[in-house]
C-alpha cells in the first residue's frame, strides 16, 4: 500500500512538473507588435498610431517596435504621438531605418530605446512654416525645445541635446556650434546615448535585447479604415464634391424625384466622414459648409432673382470644402503646406466646375432619359387626341340658365336644377338674367348673357 502511495507522488510530481514546463513555455513566446510612420506626420498617421497603440493594447503585445522614416509634419500631431507612446505600459522601441527628422525626432526621443540603421540619421526639429519652410517664429521653436527637452529627461537622454536638435543658437561643447541645427548620424547618436545600437533589421533588435521565442504581429489597417484612407485622395474628393452639388441642383431642377438629394446626401457623408474621423474636418468647417446649403436655398425658394445670399452660399460651400481637407488651426495656415492647400483648392474648384458643366449639358439628357420618363409627364395631352379637363359628368354647353349670384365676371349659376360655377367674358351680370353657358373647361361654365328678342 505504501508503494501505491509513493507511486501516485511519483506521477502528481511528474504530471506537475509537465504542467509547469507547458505553462512557461507558452509564456516564453513573447508578442512583438509593428507599427510604421513611414510618411509626413499630419492627422492621418496620428490616426493610424492612435488604432495601432490601441491594438497592442488588446492583444496584450509584450513589446512595440516602431518602424520609422519620415522627414517630419505636424507638430501638434507628433505631440499626440508622442503623448500616447509616453502614457503606454510596455517598452516601445523605435527602428530608425533612415531618417527620423523634425517631429520623427521628437517621436523616437519618446520611445523607450531607439535602434538605427546604417547610414540614418535623427535631429534637425526646428519648426518651419508650412508654405514657406522658413524657421517658424520663436513661440513656437520654444515650444518644440520645451516637448523635446522633458521627453528626453523623461527617458534619461541630454535634455540640452535634444533643444539643440531645433534651436540653432545653442552650442554644445565637441557635439554641436552655434549657427547649426543638429542632427545625428547612427555612430554619433550612439556615441551621445540617442541611440542603443546600430542594427539593420527588427529581429537584429530582438536578438540583442535577448529576445529569441517570439511571435511578430504587424499593424494594418482594418478594411474600413482602408475604405476611409481611400477617400482622403483629393481625386476621389474631387468626385464626391461634383455628386454633392450636382445632385443639390438636380433636386431643385425636379423637387420630390428623390434620387439626386440622396446621392448628394451619400456623397457629403463619405466626404466628410473620413476627414472628421481623421481630425481634419473640424465641427464648425461642416457647420459652414450647411449654412451656405441653407443661404443657397433661401436664395431659390425665398428671395427673388439671384444676388447675395446665393454667391454667399456658393462661398461658403466650396470653402468648407477646402477647409475640411487641410490641417489648418482655425484661419490660421502657418504650419500648412503650400502643396497642400493647392491641391484642396484644385480638388473643390475642379469639382464646381465639373458640376456646373454637368447641370448645363447634363441636365437636357436627364430630362430626356427613360428614367425622368418613368417619373414625370414629359408629354402634352391635347384636345384633339381626346384629353379633356371637363369635371362635369355631362356636357352643359348651349344650355340655359339663370345667374344665381351676380357674376363679377365670375359667381354662381342655377342650370338644369344644379347650382354650378361659372364665369363671363369679362362683363358683369345681375341676378336672375337669363344665360347660355358658351363653353365649359374644368370645374367652370363660361357663360354669357341672353338677350331678350325684339
Amino acid at each position: 500500500m505504501k508503494k501505491l502511495k509513493h507511486v501516485y507522488l511519483v506521477m502528481l510530481a511528474l504530471l506537475t512538473v509537465i504542467v509547469s514546463l507547458s505553462i512557461s513555455t507558452v509564456k516564453a513566446q513573447t508578442k512583438v507588435f509593428v507599427m510604421k510612420i513611414q510618411a509626413e506626420i499630419d492627422p492621418r498617421t496620428n490616426r493610424y498610431s492612435e488604432l495601432a497603440i490601441a491594438e497592442a493594447k488588446d492583444i496584450g503585445a509584450d513589446i512595440v517596435v516602431l518602424e520609422m522614416d519620415t522627414y517630419g509634419g505636424a507638430v501638434n500631431d507628433a505631440d499626440d504621438i508622442r503623448t500616447r507612446i509616453l502614457e503606454f505600459d510596455k517598452p516601445i522601441w523605435v527602428f530608425i531605418n533612415k531618417d527620423a527628422a523634425s517631429a520623427g525626432a521628437l517621436i523616437s526621443i519618446a520611445c523607450d530605446s531607439i535602434y538605427m540603421a546604417p547610414g540614418a540619421s535623427i535631429g534637425a526639429a526646428t519648426v518651419v512654416m508650412g508654405g514657406t519652410g522658413e524657421a517658424a517664429p520663436d513661440k513656437y521653436q520654444s515650444y518644440m525645445r520645451s516637448i523635446m527637452r522633458s521627453t528626453a529627461e523623461a527617458n534619461g537622454r541630454d535634455p540640452k541635446i535634444a533643444e539643440a536638435m531645433v534651436d540653432e543658437e545653442i552650442a554644445i561643447d565637441s557635439i554641436t556650434e552655434a549657427g547649426k541645427v543638429l542632427t545625428f548620424s547612427t555612430s554619433e547618436a550612439i556615441k551621445y546615448n540617442f541611440c542603443e545600437a546600430q542594427v539593420n533589421s527588427i529581429p537584429d533588435i530582438l536578438t540583442r535585447n535577448g529576445v529569441t521565442d517570439y511571435e511578430l504581429i504587424e499593424f494594418e489597417l482594418s478594411l474600413s479604415e482602408r475604405i476611409i484612407k481611400v477617400f482622403l485622395n483629393p481625386f476621389i474628393s474631387g468626385i464626391l464634391i461634383l455628386v454633392i452639388i450636382g445632385g443639390i441642383y438636380f433636386e431643385l431642377q425636379t423637387p420630390g424625384v428623390g434620387f439626386p438629394i440622396l446621392a448628394a446626401i451619400i456623397a457629403a457623408v463619405l466626404y466628410f466622414v473620413p476627414y472628421y474621423l481623421n481630425g481634419l474636418a473640424e465641427n464648425w468647417e461642416i457647420i459652414v459648409f450647411f449654412v451656405g446649403v441653407v443661404l443657397l436655398l433661401v436664395e431659390i425658394f425665398v428671395i427673388p432673382g439671384f444676388g447675395v445670399a446665393g454667391i454667399s452660399g456658393i462661398v461658403l460651400m466650396v470653402g468648407a470644402l477646402i477647409l475640411v481637407m487641410l490641417n489648418n488651426d482655425l484661419f490660421d495656415f502657418s504650419f500648412v503646406d503650400g502643396a497642400d492647400i493647392t491641391k484642396a483648392t484644385l480638388a473643390a474648384l475642379s469639382g464646381l466646375f465639373a458640376a456646373i458643366l454637368l447641370m448645363f449639358f447634363g441636365g437636357l439628357k436627364f430630362t430626356e432619359s427613360k428614367a425622368f420618363r418613368r417619373i414625370a409627364l414629359v408629354e402634352t395631352q391635347q384636345k384633339s387626341q381626346g384629353y379633356t379637363s371637363n369635371f362635369n359628368m355631362h356636357s352643359y354647353l348651349g344650355m340655359q340658365g339663370t345667374a344665381y349670384t351676380v357674376l363679377r365676371p365670375s359667381g354662381k349659376i342655377m342650370i338644369d336644377g344644379e347650382l354650378k360655377d361659372a364665369f363671363t367674358r369679362g362683363e358683369y351680370i345681375d341676378k336672375g338674367k337669363p344665360v347660355e353657358v358658351i363653353d365649359e373647361g374644368g370645374t367652370s361654365l363660361k357663360v354669357r348673357e341672353v338677350q331678350p328678342q325684339a
